[in-house]
């Protein structure tokens, strides 16, 4: 998985423009991709990473776990980066349908009993987020990692301040910020991360 000369540009750019920082090199890896793809530099201030959820990604995407997102945007986005390591397509939860307060939240809530295990990324739906959250807590779930980064102002904090409460490994952005994209680019980083770095 090379790195396009432009995305190389790119990253030389805003290491110039972000210079010294004290984040870990992995978690660096995944702020610049973020970055790199939506040009917001807020972005630095916004990521939270639970203690050792980068390494729960990568162990979890080298042992095939799968992949569960909320909507088409974010299984689009990470679909050739998964496909070029080898890895089976991601599980939307438009595509399984399930009792929920919305169409989201009633696949996530499909798919999370069916794979409780898995890595869920949610880039778009808090209502996703929230039934994923209350699962956890009922002890139903348990699962590798959470990516938490729904975008918008309805039930997104509130969402997100849920995860944050629990022990799950998890990596998320705080406030109102967050979105398919931001989702995507962070799996595509941890896949970066566990099979080239």
């Amino acid at each position: 998985m090379d790195i396009h000369p432009i995305t190389a540009q790119s990253f030389a750019l805003i290491d110039r423009e972000i210079g010294p920082h004290a984040w870990s090199e992995q978690e660096y890896a995944i702020i610049r991709r973020a970055i790199h793809t939506t040009a917001d530099f807020e972005l630095k201030d916004l990521f939270h990473f639970s203690p050792g959820a980068i390494q729960a990604g990568i162990t979890a995407l080298r042992q095939n776990i799968p992949v569960i997102v909320d909507v088409q945007m974010v299984a689009v986005g990470i679909a050739s980066t998964l496909a070029k390591a080898g890895k089976p397509k991601p599980y939307c939860a438009l595509d399984y349908p399930g009792e929920g307060p919305t169409q989201t939240a009633g696949g996530m809530l499909t798919l999370s009993g069916t794979y409780p295990h898995g890595l869920f990324v949610i880039g778009n739906a808090p209502t996703a987020l929230l039934a994923l959250v209350e699962q956890i807590q009922a002890g139903n779930v348990r699962p590798a990692l959470v990516i938490g980064v729904p975008v918008g102002f309805v039930a997104v904090e509130e969402a997100k301040q849920a995860l944050a409460a629990l022990a799950t490994p998890q990596i998320q952005i705080q406030g109102r910020k967050g979105g398919s994209t931001i989702a995507a680019a962070i799996v595509n980083a941890l896949l970066h991360l566990a099979f080239v770095d």
